[in-house]
Protein backbone atom coordinates (compact mmCIF):
# COMPACT_ATOMS: atom_id res chain seq x y z
CA UNK A 1 0.00 0.00 0.00
CA UNK A 2 2.95 1.82 1.03
CA UNK A 3 4.35 1.40 -2.31
CA UNK A 4 1.39 2.56 -4.24
CA UNK A 5 0.97 5.88 -2.28
CA UNK A 6 4.60 6.37 -2.91
CA UNK A 7 4.11 5.97 -6.42
CA UNK A 8 1.26 8.10 -7.01
CA UNK A 9 3.08 11.00 -5.03
CA UNK A 10 6.08 10.60 -7.24
CA UNK A 11 4.30 10.78 -10.18
CA UNK A 12 1.88 13.79 -9.88
CA UNK A 13 5.57 15.66 -8.51
CA UNK A 14 6.61 14.86 -11.89
CA UNK A 15 3.55 16.32 -13.57
CA UNK A 16 3.86 19.41 -11.14
CA UNK A 17 7.82 19.72 -12.70
CA UNK A 18 7.21 19.47 -15.98
CA UNK A 19 3.96 21.56 -15.84
CA UNK A 20 6.05 24.45 -14.41
CA UNK A 21 8.97 23.85 -17.06
CA UNK A 22 6.18 24.04 -20.12
CA UNK A 23 4.74 27.39 -18.31
CA UNK A 24 8.43 28.49 -18.29
CA UNK A 25 8.98 28.43 -21.73
CA UNK A 26 5.38 29.64 -22.95
CA UNK A 27 6.23 33.33 -25.16
CA UNK A 28 5.17 36.23 -23.30
CA UNK A 29 2.51 38.29 -24.92
CA UNK A 30 3.28 40.44 -27.92
CA UNK A 31 2.84 44.35 -27.55
CA UNK A 32 0.28 45.48 -30.03
CA UNK A 33 1.74 46.48 -33.47
CA UNK A 34 1.50 50.21 -34.30
CA UNK A 35 -0.45 50.34 -37.66
CA UNK A 36 0.45 53.42 -39.46
CA UNK A 37 -3.40 55.95 -38.81
CA UNK A 38 -4.72 58.16 -41.52
CA UNK A 39 -4.18 61.87 -40.23
CA UNK A 40 -7.33 63.97 -41.25
CA UNK A 41 -6.23 67.32 -39.61
CA UNK A 42 -4.08 68.66 -43.14
CA UNK A 43 -6.48 66.73 -45.91
CA UNK A 44 -6.61 63.39 -47.60
CA UNK A 45 -3.68 61.67 -47.96
CA UNK A 46 -1.93 62.43 -44.65
CA UNK A 47 -0.41 59.87 -41.95
CA UNK A 48 0.39 59.97 -38.76
CA UNK A 49 4.38 58.75 -38.94
CA UNK A 50 4.55 55.66 -36.34
CA UNK A 51 5.57 56.76 -33.11
CA UNK A 52 5.15 60.54 -33.44
CA UNK A 53 2.45 63.19 -33.36
CA UNK A 54 3.10 64.32 -36.89
CA UNK A 55 1.69 64.23 -40.08
CA UNK A 56 3.21 62.90 -43.44
CA UNK A 57 1.82 63.06 -46.97
CA UNK A 58 4.21 61.50 -50.14
CA UNK A 59 3.18 63.15 -53.25
CA UNK A 60 3.96 64.13 -57.18
CA UNK A 61 3.52 63.93 -61.08
CA UNK A 62 4.68 62.00 -63.94
CA UNK A 63 4.83 64.22 -66.75
CA UNK A 64 6.20 63.08 -70.57
CA UNK A 65 5.54 66.14 -73.34
CA UNK A 66 6.86 67.03 -76.59
CA UNK A 67 6.63 70.52 -78.11
CA UNK A 68 6.95 71.23 -81.80
CA UNK A 69 8.78 74.10 -83.12
CA UNK A 70 9.79 75.69 -79.44
CA UNK A 71 11.76 74.40 -76.62
CA UNK A 72 10.57 72.01 -73.68
CA UNK A 73 7.54 72.50 -72.15
CA UNK A 74 6.50 75.01 -75.16
CA UNK A 75 9.16 77.95 -74.89
CA UNK A 76 8.73 80.26 -78.00
CA UNK A 77 11.75 80.49 -80.55
CA UNK A 78 12.21 84.32 -79.86
CA UNK A 79 16.19 84.00 -79.34
CA UNK A 80 18.72 81.42 -80.41
CA UNK A 81 19.09 78.98 -82.96
CA UNK A 82 15.46 78.19 -83.31
CA UNK A 83 14.83 81.57 -83.50
CA UNK A 84 17.01 82.05 -86.84
CA UNK A 85 16.00 78.62 -87.86
CA UNK A 86 19.64 77.26 -89.12
CA UNK A 87 19.66 73.57 -89.41
CA UNK A 88 21.50 73.41 -85.58
CA UNK A 89 17.92 74.39 -84.24
CA UNK A 90 16.50 71.35 -82.48
CA UNK A 91 12.40 72.03 -84.05
CA UNK A 92 10.86 69.51 -81.09
CA UNK A 93 12.03 69.40 -77.69
CA UNK A 94 10.54 66.99 -75.54
CA UNK A 95 10.98 65.93 -71.65
CA UNK A 96 9.97 63.19 -69.29
CA UNK A 97 9.77 64.62 -65.63
CA UNK A 98 8.95 63.09 -62.36
CA UNK A 99 8.56 65.45 -59.55
CA UNK A 100 8.21 63.79 -55.92
CA UNK A 101 6.68 66.53 -53.12
CA UNK A 102 7.02 65.59 -49.29
CA UNK A 103 4.87 67.46 -46.82
CA UNK A 104 5.00 67.36 -42.95
CA UNK A 105 2.98 69.07 -40.44
CA UNK A 106 2.80 68.95 -36.85
CA UNK A 107 0.24 70.65 -34.46
CA UNK A 108 1.73 72.83 -31.63
CA UNK A 109 1.31 75.80 -29.45
CA UNK A 110 2.08 78.40 -31.80
CA UNK A 111 0.43 76.85 -34.86
CA UNK A 112 1.06 73.95 -37.74
CA UNK A 113 4.69 73.14 -38.41
CA UNK A 114 4.82 72.65 -41.78
CA UNK A 115 8.29 71.64 -44.04
CA UNK A 116 7.70 70.80 -47.78
CA UNK A 117 10.16 69.55 -50.40
CA UNK A 118 10.04 68.84 -54.00
CA UNK A 119 12.90 67.09 -56.26
CA UNK A 120 11.93 66.98 -60.14
CA UNK A 121 13.96 63.74 -61.84
CA UNK A 122 13.94 65.03 -65.35
CA UNK A 123 15.44 64.39 -68.87
CA UNK A 124 15.08 66.40 -71.88
CA UNK A 125 16.24 66.13 -75.73
CA UNK A 126 19.74 66.42 -76.09
CA UNK A 127 21.27 70.42 -75.99
CA UNK A 128 16.85 71.22 -75.95
CA UNK A 129 17.62 74.33 -73.80
CA UNK A 130 18.65 76.39 -77.24
CA UNK A 131 20.32 73.28 -79.80
CA UNK A 132 23.12 70.77 -81.45
CA UNK A 133 24.98 73.47 -82.53
CA UNK A 134 27.53 75.37 -80.22
CA UNK A 135 25.10 77.07 -78.32
CA UNK A 136 25.72 76.63 -74.67
CA UNK A 137 23.52 73.98 -73.82
CA UNK A 138 25.33 71.38 -76.03
CA UNK A 139 27.79 68.98 -73.25
CA UNK A 140 30.57 67.92 -72.21
CA UNK A 141 29.30 71.48 -70.13
CA UNK A 142 26.39 69.06 -68.79
CA UNK A 143 28.61 66.49 -67.64
CA UNK A 144 30.30 69.19 -65.48
CA UNK A 145 27.21 70.84 -64.17
CA UNK A 146 26.67 73.60 -66.12
CA UNK A 147 23.90 72.79 -68.03
CA UNK A 148 21.18 69.76 -68.38
CA UNK A 149 22.94 66.58 -68.48
CA UNK A 150 20.71 65.07 -71.39
CA UNK A 151 22.87 62.17 -72.19
CA UNK A 152 22.24 58.48 -72.40
CA UNK A 153 21.39 57.29 -69.66
CA UNK A 154 21.83 59.90 -67.70
CA UNK A 155 19.27 63.37 -66.69
CA UNK A 156 18.92 65.25 -63.92
CA UNK A 157 17.48 66.70 -60.46
CA UNK A 158 16.67 70.13 -60.16
CA UNK A 159 14.82 71.38 -56.53
CA UNK A 160 12.03 73.05 -56.56
CA UNK A 161 10.92 74.07 -53.02
CA UNK A 162 12.72 73.60 -49.68
CA UNK A 163 10.99 75.17 -46.92
CA UNK A 164 9.58 75.54 -43.37
CA UNK A 165 6.77 76.98 -42.25
CA UNK A 166 6.00 78.27 -38.40
CA UNK A 167 4.18 80.82 -36.59
CA UNK A 168 3.36 82.69 -39.97
CA UNK A 169 6.72 82.66 -40.81
CA UNK A 170 7.92 81.00 -44.39
CA UNK A 171 12.14 80.12 -44.92
CA UNK A 172 13.86 78.76 -47.50
CA UNK A 173 13.01 78.28 -50.94
CA UNK A 174 9.19 79.38 -51.86
CA UNK A 175 7.02 81.26 -54.00
CA UNK A 176 7.79 84.75 -53.64
CA UNK A 177 5.19 86.91 -52.01
CA UNK A 178 5.12 89.70 -54.76
CA UNK A 179 3.97 86.83 -57.44
CA UNK A 180 0.20 86.15 -58.05
CA UNK A 181 -1.25 83.03 -57.01
CA UNK A 182 -0.84 81.43 -59.86
CA UNK A 183 2.49 82.69 -60.73
CA UNK A 184 2.63 82.56 -64.49
CA UNK A 185 0.15 79.54 -65.08
CA UNK A 186 -3.47 81.39 -65.08
CA UNK A 187 -4.49 78.12 -67.49
CA UNK A 188 -1.26 77.49 -69.92
CA UNK A 189 0.84 74.63 -70.24
CA UNK A 190 3.45 76.95 -71.16
CA UNK A 191 6.72 77.36 -68.62
CA UNK A 192 6.62 80.78 -71.00
CA UNK A 193 4.01 83.18 -70.56
CA UNK A 194 5.39 86.71 -70.08
CA UNK A 195 3.18 89.55 -68.60
CA UNK A 196 4.21 89.34 -65.18
CA UNK A 197 5.82 87.91 -62.14
CA UNK A 198 6.81 83.89 -61.99
CA UNK A 199 8.48 82.05 -59.40
CA UNK A 200 6.50 78.81 -59.66
CA UNK A 201 10.47 76.69 -58.93
CA UNK A 202 10.62 79.05 -55.88
CA UNK A 203 13.12 81.54 -54.67
CA UNK A 204 15.04 81.55 -51.51
CA UNK A 205 13.57 83.86 -49.04
CA UNK A 206 12.28 84.93 -45.83
CA UNK A 207 8.26 85.72 -45.00
CA UNK A 208 5.97 86.56 -42.46
CA UNK A 209 1.99 86.17 -43.13
CA UNK A 210 -0.73 88.06 -41.30
CA UNK A 211 -4.73 86.65 -41.15
CA UNK A 212 -6.98 88.97 -40.12
CA UNK A 213 -9.82 86.84 -40.49
CA UNK A 214 -12.75 86.66 -43.24
CA UNK A 215 -10.13 85.56 -46.01
CA UNK A 216 -7.96 89.03 -45.51
CA UNK A 217 -4.36 87.95 -45.09
CA UNK A 218 -1.30 89.88 -45.88
CA UNK A 219 2.44 89.07 -46.28
CA UNK A 220 6.16 90.87 -46.06
CA UNK A 221 9.21 88.97 -47.91
CA UNK A 222 12.87 89.06 -47.95
CA UNK A 223 13.66 87.79 -51.44
CA UNK A 224 17.68 86.66 -52.91
CA UNK A 225 18.39 88.97 -55.42
CA UNK A 226 20.79 87.58 -56.76
CA UNK A 227 22.50 87.14 -60.54
CA UNK A 228 20.62 83.67 -60.57
CA UNK A 229 18.19 85.14 -63.10
CA UNK A 230 15.25 85.25 -60.81
CA UNK A 231 14.74 88.78 -59.95
CA UNK A 232 17.49 90.47 -62.76
CA UNK A 233 17.96 90.67 -66.35
CA UNK A 234 20.99 92.54 -66.82
CA UNK A 235 22.70 96.13 -66.33
CA UNK A 236 24.62 97.39 -69.60
CA UNK A 237 27.89 99.37 -68.97
CA UNK A 238 27.81 101.05 -72.93
CA UNK A 239 31.46 101.36 -72.56
CA UNK A 240 32.70 99.54 -75.49
CA UNK A 241 31.49 98.85 -79.22
CA UNK A 242 29.43 95.72 -80.84
CA UNK A 243 30.70 92.25 -79.49
CA UNK A 244 32.10 89.62 -81.92
CA UNK A 245 31.95 91.51 -85.41
CA UNK A 246 29.89 94.45 -87.63
CA UNK A 247 26.59 93.25 -87.25
CA UNK A 248 28.51 90.59 -84.57
CA UNK A 249 25.95 88.04 -84.14
CA UNK A 250 26.46 86.54 -80.64
CA UNK A 251 25.28 83.12 -79.74
CA UNK A 252 23.21 83.13 -81.75
CA UNK A 253 21.37 86.78 -81.28
CA UNK A 254 21.86 90.22 -82.80
CA UNK A 255 24.76 92.13 -81.88
CA UNK A 256 22.25 93.96 -79.27
CA UNK A 257 22.91 91.09 -77.44
CA UNK A 258 25.12 91.90 -74.60
CA UNK A 259 24.82 88.52 -72.20
CA UNK A 260 22.66 88.25 -69.20
CA UNK A 261 24.32 90.07 -66.15
CA UNK A 262 26.70 91.92 -68.20
CA UNK A 263 27.27 94.61 -65.39
CA UNK A 264 25.76 93.22 -62.51
CA UNK A 265 28.20 93.69 -59.29
CA UNK A 266 27.46 91.16 -56.33
CA UNK A 267 24.42 91.16 -54.08
CA UNK A 268 24.24 94.03 -52.01
CA UNK A 269 20.39 94.87 -51.13
CA UNK A 270 18.01 91.53 -51.05
CA UNK A 271 14.35 92.62 -52.53
CA UNK A 272 11.79 93.50 -50.33
CA UNK A 273 8.42 92.50 -51.63
CA UNK A 274 4.74 92.14 -49.88
CA UNK A 275 0.80 92.07 -50.80
CA UNK A 276 -2.36 92.16 -49.23
CA UNK A 277 -5.02 89.52 -50.41
CA UNK A 278 -8.57 88.74 -50.30
CA UNK A 279 -10.16 85.28 -50.47
CA UNK A 280 -13.41 84.79 -50.94
CA UNK A 281 -16.23 82.19 -52.38
CA UNK A 282 -15.90 84.82 -55.58
CA UNK A 283 -12.57 84.59 -55.65
CA UNK A 284 -9.84 86.75 -54.94
CA UNK A 285 -8.21 89.92 -55.25
CA UNK A 286 -4.56 90.94 -54.56
CA UNK A 287 -1.53 93.78 -54.87
CA UNK A 288 1.80 93.37 -54.77
CA UNK A 289 4.77 95.49 -54.28
CA UNK A 290 8.56 95.14 -54.89
CA UNK A 291 11.84 96.93 -54.03
CA UNK A 292 14.81 96.13 -56.08
CA UNK A 293 18.20 97.37 -55.93
CA UNK A 294 19.95 98.10 -59.50
CA UNK A 295 23.83 97.61 -57.95
CA UNK A 296 26.16 98.09 -60.89
CA UNK A 297 30.39 97.21 -61.49
CA UNK A 298 32.55 99.87 -62.33
CA UNK A 299 32.55 102.72 -64.83
CA UNK A 300 35.42 101.21 -67.02
CA UNK A 301 37.74 97.74 -67.44
CA UNK A 302 34.92 95.81 -66.12
CA UNK A 303 31.85 93.62 -67.69
CA UNK A 304 31.43 96.14 -70.24
CA UNK A 305 29.22 95.23 -73.27
CA UNK A 306 29.92 92.00 -74.67
CA UNK A 307 31.46 90.21 -71.86
CA UNK A 308 30.52 88.96 -68.62
CA UNK A 309 32.85 88.89 -65.33
CA UNK A 310 34.53 85.46 -66.06
CA UNK A 311 38.33 87.26 -66.54
CA UNK A 312 37.29 87.44 -70.18
CA UNK A 313 38.41 91.32 -70.03
CA UNK A 314 41.27 92.65 -67.70
CA UNK A 315 39.81 94.01 -64.53
CA UNK A 316 42.85 96.19 -63.73
CA UNK A 317 42.32 100.14 -62.76
CA UNK A 318 38.77 98.93 -62.25
CA UNK A 319 38.23 99.95 -58.61
CA UNK A 320 39.88 103.23 -59.19
CA UNK A 321 37.63 104.04 -62.49
CA UNK A 322 34.87 105.00 -59.59
CA UNK A 323 31.20 103.68 -60.35
CA UNK A 324 28.07 104.73 -60.95
CA UNK A 325 25.63 105.10 -57.72
CA UNK A 326 23.01 101.99 -56.78
CA UNK A 327 19.55 103.08 -57.99
CA UNK A 328 16.10 101.78 -56.25
CA UNK A 329 13.79 100.54 -59.11
CA UNK A 330 10.73 98.01 -58.22
CA UNK A 331 7.22 97.03 -59.88
CA UNK A 332 3.66 96.78 -58.57
CA UNK A 333 1.12 94.49 -59.72
CA UNK A 334 -2.50 93.68 -58.97
CA UNK A 335 -4.30 90.07 -59.15
CA UNK A 336 -8.11 88.90 -59.74
CA UNK A 337 -9.20 85.31 -60.07
CA UNK A 338 -13.40 85.32 -60.34
CA UNK A 339 -14.84 81.74 -59.84
CA UNK A 340 -18.11 80.26 -61.07
CA UNK A 341 -18.36 82.30 -64.62
CA UNK A 342 -22.03 81.81 -65.69
CA UNK A 343 -20.67 80.12 -68.54
CA UNK A 344 -20.45 76.96 -66.48
CA UNK A 345 -19.75 75.19 -63.61
CA UNK A 346 -16.02 75.75 -62.51
CA UNK A 347 -15.15 78.20 -65.39
CA UNK A 348 -13.06 81.01 -63.76
CA UNK A 349 -11.13 84.21 -65.34
CA UNK A 350 -7.42 84.81 -63.77
CA UNK A 351 -5.84 88.13 -64.41
CA UNK A 352 -2.90 90.70 -63.42
CA UNK A 353 -0.99 93.70 -64.28
CA UNK A 354 2.00 94.68 -63.52
CA UNK A 355 4.32 97.95 -63.79
CA UNK A 356 8.34 98.28 -63.30
CA UNK A 357 11.27 100.27 -62.86
CA UNK A 358 14.39 98.92 -63.01
CA UNK A 359 13.33 95.28 -62.45
CA UNK A 360 12.30 94.25 -65.90
CA UNK A 361 12.09 90.87 -64.47
CA UNK A 362 9.26 91.63 -62.97
CA UNK A 363 7.31 91.95 -66.12
CA UNK A 364 8.97 89.36 -68.31
CA UNK A 365 9.67 86.30 -65.80
CA UNK A 366 8.82 82.54 -66.58
CA UNK A 367 10.27 79.61 -64.93
CA UNK A 368 13.36 79.53 -67.10
CA UNK A 369 15.87 82.92 -67.67
CA UNK A 370 14.36 85.67 -69.41
CA UNK A 371 16.56 85.89 -72.88
CA UNK A 372 19.32 88.91 -72.89
CA UNK A 373 17.40 89.86 -75.92
CA UNK A 374 14.29 88.94 -77.94
CA UNK A 375 15.81 87.89 -81.40
CA UNK A 376 13.43 86.33 -84.13
CA UNK A 377 14.59 86.16 -88.08
CA UNK A 378 12.29 86.07 -91.29
CA UNK A 379 15.04 85.48 -94.15
CA UNK A 380 16.17 89.15 -93.86
CA UNK A 381 14.12 90.96 -91.64
CA UNK A 382 14.70 90.89 -88.13
CA UNK A 383 12.64 91.48 -84.73
CA UNK A 384 15.11 92.41 -82.28
CA UNK A 385 14.70 93.74 -78.34
CA UNK A 386 16.97 94.80 -75.84
CA UNK A 387 16.39 93.43 -71.83
CA UNK A 388 17.77 95.36 -69.20
CA UNK A 389 17.06 96.30 -65.86
CA UNK A 390 19.43 99.90 -66.43
CA UNK A 391 21.92 101.14 -68.50
CA UNK A 392 25.12 103.61 -68.00
CA UNK A 393 27.86 104.40 -69.26
CA UNK A 394 32.04 105.09 -68.75
CA UNK A 395 33.83 107.22 -70.47
CA UNK A 396 35.14 106.47 -73.65
CA UNK A 397 35.95 108.50 -76.31
CA UNK A 398 35.87 106.02 -79.22
CA UNK A 399 31.57 106.14 -78.75
CA UNK A 400 31.16 109.94 -77.32
CA UNK A 401 29.49 108.37 -74.15
CA UNK A 402 30.78 110.07 -70.88
CA UNK A 403 30.06 108.95 -67.05
CA UNK A 404 26.75 108.55 -66.96
CA UNK A 405 24.93 107.02 -63.87
CA UNK A 406 22.30 104.28 -64.34
CA UNK A 407 19.07 105.00 -66.68
CA UNK A 408 16.32 102.56 -65.15
CA UNK A 409 14.19 100.60 -67.86
CA UNK A 410 10.76 101.05 -67.46
CA UNK A 411 7.98 97.81 -68.41
CA UNK A 412 4.41 96.74 -67.71
CA UNK A 413 3.02 93.57 -69.12
CA UNK A 414 -0.60 91.90 -68.47
CA UNK A 415 -1.14 88.20 -68.43
CA UNK A 416 -4.68 85.87 -67.98
CA UNK A 417 -7.06 83.11 -68.90
CA UNK A 418 -10.57 82.02 -69.52
CA UNK A 419 -11.08 78.46 -68.78
CA UNK A 420 -14.33 76.67 -69.58
CA UNK A 421 -15.47 73.13 -68.61
CA UNK A 422 -17.50 71.49 -71.07
CA UNK A 423 -18.33 68.87 -69.20
CA UNK A 424 -16.17 66.57 -66.39
CA UNK A 425 -13.37 64.80 -68.47
CA UNK A 426 -12.77 67.96 -70.77
CA UNK A 427 -11.95 71.77 -70.42
CA UNK A 428 -10.16 74.67 -72.30
CA UNK A 429 -8.72 77.74 -71.56
CA UNK A 430 -7.90 80.51 -73.83
CA UNK A 431 -4.78 82.74 -72.37
CA UNK A 432 -2.36 85.16 -73.59
CA UNK A 433 -0.14 87.91 -72.25
CA UNK A 434 2.01 91.25 -73.45
CA UNK A 435 4.84 92.96 -72.14
CA UNK A 436 6.38 96.14 -72.64
CA UNK A 437 10.21 97.42 -72.64
CA UNK A 438 11.00 101.21 -72.87
CA UNK A 439 13.72 103.40 -72.76
CA UNK A 440 14.28 107.04 -71.60
CA UNK A 441 16.01 109.46 -73.95
CA UNK A 442 19.88 109.20 -72.00
CA UNK A 443 19.62 105.25 -72.22
CA UNK A 444 18.73 105.49 -76.19
CA UNK A 445 21.78 107.63 -76.62
CA UNK A 446 24.03 106.08 -74.35
CA UNK A 447 22.49 102.26 -76.18
CA UNK A 448 22.32 103.61 -80.11
CA UNK A 449 26.16 105.39 -79.84
CA UNK A 450 27.36 102.43 -78.48
CA UNK A 451 26.54 100.35 -81.89
CA UNK A 452 26.13 102.71 -84.61
CA UNK A 453 28.91 103.68 -87.02
CA UNK A 454 27.12 105.64 -89.05
CA UNK A 455 26.30 109.44 -88.21
CA UNK A 456 23.18 111.04 -88.86
CA UNK A 457 21.17 108.02 -87.40
CA UNK A 458 18.31 108.61 -85.44
CA UNK A 459 17.02 107.93 -81.76
CA UNK A 460 13.60 107.83 -81.57
CA UNK A 461 11.76 110.79 -79.56
CA UNK A 462 14.53 112.78 -81.13
CA UNK A 463 18.40 113.47 -81.80
CA UNK A 464 20.92 111.68 -83.60
CA UNK A 465 23.84 109.60 -82.84
CA UNK A 466 27.73 111.01 -82.53
CA UNK A 467 28.58 107.97 -84.76
CA UNK A 468 31.12 106.78 -82.66
CA UNK A 469 30.15 103.33 -82.39
CA UNK A 470 31.60 100.00 -83.64
CA UNK A 471 28.49 98.09 -85.11
CA UNK A 472 27.04 97.40 -88.27
CA UNK A 473 25.80 100.23 -90.57
CA UNK A 474 22.19 101.43 -90.25
CA UNK A 475 21.15 102.53 -93.37
CA UNK A 476 19.56 106.09 -94.68
CA UNK A 477 16.05 106.76 -92.43
CA UNK A 478 16.85 104.19 -89.80
CA UNK A 479 15.55 104.73 -86.01
CA UNK A 480 17.52 103.45 -83.45
CA UNK A 481 15.46 102.49 -80.27
CA UNK A 482 16.03 98.90 -78.26
CA UNK A 483 12.77 99.02 -76.80
CA UNK A 484 10.36 96.35 -77.66
CA UNK A 485 6.84 95.02 -77.26
CA UNK A 486 6.00 91.31 -77.19
CA UNK A 487 2.90 89.25 -76.84
CA UNK A 488 1.39 85.56 -76.61
CA UNK A 489 -1.31 83.89 -77.34
CA UNK A 490 -2.77 80.06 -77.27
CA UNK A 491 -5.40 77.97 -76.31
CA UNK A 492 -4.75 74.61 -74.67
CA UNK A 493 -7.70 71.80 -74.02
CA UNK A 494 -7.53 68.81 -71.52
CA UNK A 495 -8.83 65.56 -71.65
CA UNK A 496 -9.12 63.99 -68.28
CA UNK A 497 -10.50 60.02 -68.77
CA UNK A 498 -9.65 58.93 -64.97
CA UNK A 499 -8.73 60.81 -61.62
CA UNK A 500 -5.34 62.52 -61.95
CA UNK A 501 -5.06 61.69 -65.49
CA UNK A 502 -4.58 64.25 -67.81
CA UNK A 503 -4.09 64.52 -71.73
CA UNK A 504 -3.40 68.44 -73.08
CA UNK A 505 -2.99 69.75 -76.79
CA UNK A 506 -1.56 73.15 -76.42
CA UNK A 507 -1.01 76.07 -79.62
CA UNK A 508 0.31 79.07 -79.55
CA UNK A 509 1.83 81.84 -81.06
CA UNK A 510 4.19 84.71 -79.99
CA UNK A 511 5.23 88.17 -81.44
CA UNK A 512 7.32 90.26 -81.24
CA UNK A 513 7.09 93.99 -82.10
CA UNK A 514 10.26 95.58 -82.37
CA UNK A 515 11.24 99.41 -82.01
CA UNK A 516 13.80 99.42 -83.99
CA UNK A 517 13.47 100.74 -88.39
CA UNK A 518 15.41 100.69 -91.07
CA UNK A 519 18.02 98.14 -91.60
CA UNK A 520 21.60 97.53 -90.92
CA UNK A 521 24.39 95.79 -92.55
CA UNK A 522 26.83 93.49 -91.35
CA UNK A 523 28.99 90.78 -91.11
CA UNK A 524 28.05 87.92 -88.45
CA UNK A 525 30.38 86.41 -86.36
CA UNK A 526 32.36 82.77 -87.66
CA UNK A 527 30.29 81.23 -84.84
CA UNK A 528 27.23 81.13 -86.85
CA UNK A 529 25.51 80.35 -90.16
CA UNK A 530 24.23 83.87 -91.04
CA UNK A 531 25.26 85.77 -94.39
CA UNK A 532 26.55 88.53 -94.90
CA UNK A 533 23.47 90.41 -95.95
CA UNK A 534 21.78 93.76 -95.07
CA UNK A 535 19.06 92.80 -92.50
CA UNK A 536 15.41 94.74 -92.38
CA UNK A 537 14.00 95.73 -88.99
CA UNK A 538 10.68 94.36 -88.96
CA UNK A 539 7.93 92.52 -86.31
CA UNK A 540 8.22 88.92 -86.49
CA UNK A 541 6.47 86.01 -84.96
CA UNK A 542 6.44 82.09 -84.07
CA UNK A 543 3.77 79.17 -83.56
CA UNK A 544 4.37 76.22 -81.58
CA UNK A 545 2.36 73.12 -80.32
CA UNK A 546 2.84 71.32 -76.96
CA UNK A 547 1.64 67.75 -76.83
CA UNK A 548 1.67 65.92 -73.24
CA UNK A 549 0.47 63.54 -70.49
CA UNK A 550 0.62 63.60 -67.09
CA UNK A 551 -0.40 61.62 -64.10
CA UNK A 552 -0.99 63.27 -60.51
CA UNK A 553 -0.23 61.08 -57.26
Amino acid sequence: MNSIKSLILGSAACLIVVSGTQAADLPVKAKAVEYVRVCSLYGAGFYYMPGTDTCIKFGGYLRADVTVNGGIYDGPFWNGEGAIRDRYANFYNDRSRMALTVDTRTATEYGVLRTFGQADFQFSTYGSTSSLGIAASVNPGGTAGLVNNDQAGAGYTAVEFLFIQFAGFTFGKSVSAFASPWNGYPGNNTSYLIGGYDSVTGINNVQYTWQFGNGVSATLGIDDSSANQLNRTQIINAIGGAPGGNIGFNGGASSFQTGVGTAYGGTSVPDFVGNVRVDQAWGLFQLSGAIHDNHAGYFANANIVGTTFNGAVSQAGAITSGHPDDKFGGAVSAALNIKNLPTGAGDDLKVDATWSLGATKYVLATSAPTPASFDIYDGNRFAMGVTTDSIYSGASAANGNGITQLQLTRGWGFRGAFTHNWDANWSSSLFGGIAGVSYNQTAKQLYCNTYVANAGVAIRGGGVTSGGGTGGAFGVGSVCDPGFTVSQIGLVTRWTPVKNLTFSAEAMYAYLKTNMEGNITGTPSSALPLPTATYVFGSNGTASLNLRVQRNF
